[in-house]
């Protein structure tokens, strides 16, 4: 049987299993026995580009079947610092997975330059899972978030971005009828900020945003991101998700109203 190699970002780690794509996001969201409910989001890795050669080849060597012939559904290789390790030119596809198991694919595409005066809201997903506002777009987020200057820096990111509608371009009075956030005054406020202070270019707004993703509140998609590079996977328009993707739309929007 083939063998694939996933890293995890939800919570982080890295797996071998014989599961492909579609098969291994239902068990990792429902379980084999479905008890259990949870989102996914996961990267397939080509394992031969990927770091972290020993642990890996040894979870790959302990990869093998069920002694009645069931494919085996996980072994883990890491659950510490996976995502730093593993090299940018060995992430593959992008697959979200629904609380219940439904899984969609995203491929990798062409990071477009943004106009430099609009504002940004960026869920953190992995190491750190922070909500923040910026002024930055995301190639320059990434850069700013990772990069050797900064104090804090983290080696690698996994964000997306969130939809703001109206205020993006105006804080205070913007359009936000449509924006399913928490404290969504503490955001106005938040984002006026930014734009009064000139040095300022990121601010927290949320700790800890758990709770899952709203698939609906994504604005162009999911980025991996540091030093070296950014990778981007853009987030197919609803119409596109309703016409060719319906069961997993459908699933994602049930999910965000629970």
């Amino acid at each position: 049987m083939t063998t694939h190699v996933y890293l995890s970002v939800i919570p982080e780690a890295l797996i071998v299993s014989m599961l492909p794509p579609e098969d291994f996001g239902l068990y990792y969201a429902v379980g084999t026995r479905q008890r259990s409910r949870g989102q996914a989001m996961f990267f397939e890795v080509d394992p031969t580009l990927a770091g972290l050669q020993p642990a890996l080849e040894q979870a790959r060597r302990r990869c093998v079947p069920h002694s009645d012939g069931r494919p085996k559904n996980s072994v883990y290789a890491s659950i510490y610092r996976a995502l730093e390790r593993v090299p940018l030119n060995a992430f593959g596809a992008l697959y979200l997975t629904t609380d219940d198991g439904r899984v969609l694919e995203l491929e990798s595409g062409k990071v477009e330059p943004e106009q430099t005066d609009t504002l940004h809201l960026y869920q953190e997903f992995c190491p750190i899972t922070p909500r923040v506002v910026s002024r930055l777009a995301p190639l320059e987020f990434s850069r700013f978030i990772t990069g050797p200057d900064l104090l804090i820096a983290i080696p690698r990111l996994v964000f997306c971005d969130l939809k703001l509608d109206g205020l993006a371009e105006d804080p205070v009075d913007g359009e936000a009828q449509d924006l399913p956030y928490p404290h969504l005054q503490h955001l106005r406020d938040c984002l006026s900020e930014l734009r009064t202070d000139t040095h300022k270019v990121v601010k927290m707004v949320m700790r800890n945003a758990g709770g899952g993703i709203v698939y609906r509140t994504i604005r162009s998609g999911f980025f991996v991101g540091d030093a070296s590079g950014l990778l981007y996977y853009p987030m197919p328009s609803p119409q596109t998700l309703e016409q060719h993707h319906r069961d997993w739309w459908r699933s994602a929007l049930m999910s965000s109203l629970d």
